[in-house]
């Protein structure tokens, strides 16, 4: 691959990184700043008022998925990506300098809010402007290898996140991080979203974007996505399996492992993010294969060992006494996750007809990682509270049962030629030769 492909990949996929850095301060340090909003006297309180300016952020991915793919699919995949940047940037800088309750009263609380609603739309368009843009701008041979870079931005994001955590919690005191500390995170985010934003504001746009004919007034539209129902609900059913399994062996695992099976906090993290920096290595490598041997094989084997591992995986981990064995089965976990995650992108993107293909990718991605990712914690601890927490490893296995049924009867996608997908606007039922819809 040349270094032209490569440096789309970086543009492409630069700013999940940043987002989801972004993403993961905000739950790792509410703990610090939860106090700086609200009054003091209850730490729950002010820890569960935190925690539903996040949830609102999950409520604003849908309709940022909505928005920003219509600014994909009407004004181009750079537009769109410049403009979820820009939002990312506003959004970090504004919890950066937010006043607290001793300054501002809920003042601080309400920028908060704000910020929180500017980052649901950012991350509601981040996922699928930069999905489409990876797909239509790599080589038709290596699409899956390009789109890989998604995840491995993602999590890198993360990876970067909890390093700068550990970072501070090991080089300043609890007082000064409730103080001011907390805000360092939110300073860094908002100068690489800048940094992303240069990079952005250079790129070129895709030339299967720039070569489609499709009438303009019909791009990005709520009526062209429903002529491409059967497509769009497949990308609900695809998603939901692996959206639960990867916010449970990634988000959920730390908190797990420390709640659940009694590692010291320090020993989850720890385990958390060494699986992560495999996880990430090894999105790459899966995404390739998926250009040799296709996507459905990749995605069939996730299906299979979720559905049929999840159950005794996590049964395991609540009962590891030790950094290794967790680490272990933590890995066996994402390994499998791996064949969802690696090619995900690409199989959404390679759906959908080019003058629809960015909302059709991000609209009901973004509903069914509200309905089903974004709710994976709270699921996980509902169980948990009732006293009945192996509810939650059925839950994931029969999540991934469904998707698994979907996988075994769409259509191979890797070979799609991404310009001929158009041949199906207003054909209205999906039947054109280029689409792929599931079998019948």
């Amino acid at each position: 691959m040349g270094r032209h492909h490569w440096k789309k990949i970086w543009v492409g996929s630069a700013g999940n990184m940043v987002e989801w850095f972004d993403w993961f301060v905000y739950a790792s340090f509410a703990t610090y700043f939860a106090g700086a909003f609200f009054p003091s006297g209850n730490p729950t309180a002010q820890l569960m008022n935190t925690a539903g300016i996040f949830a609102v952020g999950f409520f604003m991915r849908p309709v940022g998925g909505w928005l920003l793919g219509r600014v994909g699919d009407r004004k181009g995949r750079k537009a769109a990506l410049t403009l979820t940047v820009t939002l990312m940037s506003a959004s970090a800088v504004l919890i950066a300098v937010a006043p607290t309750y001793a300054v501002a009263g809920y003042g601080g609380a309400l920028v908060l809010l704000v910020a929180r609603l500017l980052q649901g739309l950012s991350v509601g368009g981040e996922y699928a402007a930069s999905a489409t843009y990876l797909t239509e701008a790599s080589d038709p041979k290596r699409r899956g290898f390009a789109s890989s870079f998604q995840y491995v931005s993602m999590t890198a994001g993360q990876i970067v996140g909890l390093g700068l955590q550990i970072v501070l919690q090991r080089t300043m005191s609890d007082d000064a991080l409730h103080s001011y500390g907390w805000r360092i995170p939110f300073v860094v985010g908002a100068l690489g979203a800048a940094v992303v934003f240069y990079l952005r504001r250079n790129m070129l746009e895709t030339e299967v974007y720039e070569e489609d004919t499709s009438h303009a007034g019909e791009r990005g539209t709520l009526r062209a996505l429903w002529q491409h129902r059967r497509e769009a609900f497949l990308v609900i059913a695809l998603t939901m399996g692996g959206t639960v399994a990867y916010y449970t062996y990634t988000t959920y695992l730390t908190k797990y492992l420390s709640n659940s099976a009694g590692l010291s906090k320090e020993t989850a993290t720890l385990v958390s993010f060494t699986a992560l920096i495999v996880f990430a290595c090894l999105q790459p490598l899966a995404g390739a294969l998926s250009d040799r041997i296709g996507r459905r094989p990749l995605l069939i084997t996730f299906a299979v060992g979720s559905t049929f591992l999840t159950v005794p995986i996590m049964t395991l981990l609540r009962h590891v006494d030790g950094y290794w064995q967790a680490l272990g089965l933590a890995l066996l976990a994402l390994v499998v996750v791996t064949g969802y995650t690696s090619i995900n992108a690409c199989v959404k993107a390679e759906l959908f007809p080019t003058g629809v293909r960015a909302l059709g990718v991000a609209l009901p991605y973004a509903i069914a990682n509200a309905l089903f990712g974004g709710t994976a914690e709270y699921v996980a601890l509902w169980f948990k509270k009732g006293g009945a927490e192996s509810g939650f490893y059925w839950y994931v296995a029969a999540c991934a049962a469904v998707s698994l049924v979907v996988y075994v009867t769409m259509r191979e996608t890797k070979d799609l030629d991404l310009a001929r997908v158009k041949a199906a606007q207003g054909a209205g039922d999906g039947s054109a030769e280029s689409t792929v819809t599931t079998a019948s």
